[in-house]
């Protein structure tokens, strides 16, 4: 049985901690009241990207069967719901938003010169890195196409102020310099861009097609849903094998990347512990020897547990903004959510 809400500010956080150490709801379950409009996002993500061309055919087909497990389009169909009017426009605009999500993580893969995504060859390494750059473009420009066939301008600013807000991160995370100097609030910065955004656009959306009244709340509690995932994606990078995430463990560390974990623990290390992270980041090759090393001092030093912390804090202020929103099926999935994410393993 799904625990009940807890109010704003009545121990919340607690009864979150409680509730998930009872139970962990599943995705399905999540997604249980808009089944059969998840159905139709996949037809619809079929009909927007349906080319003649054989090669984006097989593009398609490579990026159709790793497109995940559509979560940001659940939040999309959920919001949606959430004050029961649910208008069946939400399914299309689920659809693009997943087309745009997917045309990141292939531009993000194509970046970083990875091999594995959700335990499948990136497009990349099936084909090129140049045909993973432009079939990103192509799954963009067919997403803004049919916003643009919808003529729905409320949806296109969404979408686009969402963009915007990813590229801005990337550029943010590109360009960053010493990784020893990013701190928690440049992290911040860039985990609200880089995913915080899209999570933003799903809830908004929905708010957009059945609940506007609740387009506030239900902004926010994307906002920081997505802040949250993003937090749990970085712990997961030093605590979950490949097996379980579906790409390499330590992925964050091999590729320099400075998260909140190694962020927080920096913060209470001697200067020997400090003095091997700095030589780590120096190198340019790491063995797995050395990946463990570092995970071993951010354990040691507190980062895991504070990002954990932070996780659930993050988690918090989107639960808040659900106490503003009617007591639907579609509320309760939302709430689940929040559990799901702070508890998933890959």
């Amino acid at each position: 049985m799904r625990a009940p809400l807890p109010a704003a500010g009545d121990g919340a956080r607690a009864q979150l901690r409680r509730a998930t150490s009872r139970h962990v709801p599943s995705l399905s379950a999540i997604q249980a009241p808009v089944l059969g409009d998840l159905e139709r996002v996949r037809q619809e993500l079929w009909r927007i990207v349906d080319d003649d061309s054989p090669l984006i055919g097989g593009v398609n087909r490579h990026l159709m069967g790793m497109k995940g497990k559509l979560f940001r389009p659940t939040l999309v169909l959920l919001s949606n719901a959430v004050a029961g009017r649910p208008a069946p426009l939400a399914t299309t605009l689920a659809a693009v938003l997943e087309l745009m999500h997917v045309a990141t993580l292939v531009h993000d893969d194509a970046v970083d010169h990875s091999v594995l995504r959700r335990g499948m060859p990136t497009l990349n390494a099936v084909f090129s890195s140049q045909i993973s750059v432009i079939a990103g473009d192509f799954l963009y420009l067919r997403a803004l196409r049919e916003l643009a066939r919808l003529g729905d301008l409320d949806a296109l600013r969404v979408l686009t102020d969402a963009s915007v807000q990813m590229t801005r991160g990337e550029l943010l995370q590109l360009t960053s310099g010493d990784p020893l100097e990013f701190t928690e609030r440049d992290y911040e910065a860039l985990i609200e861009a880089k995913t915080g955004s899209l999570f933003w656009a799903a809830c908004t959306l929905g708010a957009l097609c059945g609940a506007p009244e609740h387009r506030p709340a239900l902004s926010r509690y994307g906002l920081r849903l997505g802040m949250a995932f993003q937090v749990v994606d970085d712990l997961l990078d030093y605590t979950a094998d490949q097996e379980e995430t579906g790409k390499p463990s330590g992925l964050d560390l091999r590729e320099r990347k400075m998260t909140l974990p190694l962020i927080a623990a920096l913060r209470t290390m001697d200067s020997a512990a400090r003095g091997r992270v700095e030589s780590f980041f120096a190198a340019e090759t790491s063995t797995d020897g050395d990946i463990q090393e570092i995970i071993a001092l951010a354990e040691a030093h507190g980062g895991l547990a504070y990002a954990r912390h932070r996780s659930e804090t993050l988690a918090q202020e989107a639960e808040e903004a659900l106490a503003e929103l009617p007591p639907t099926p579609a509320r309760g999935a939302l709430y689940d959510a929040l559990t799901y994410v702070l508890e998933r393993r890959s």
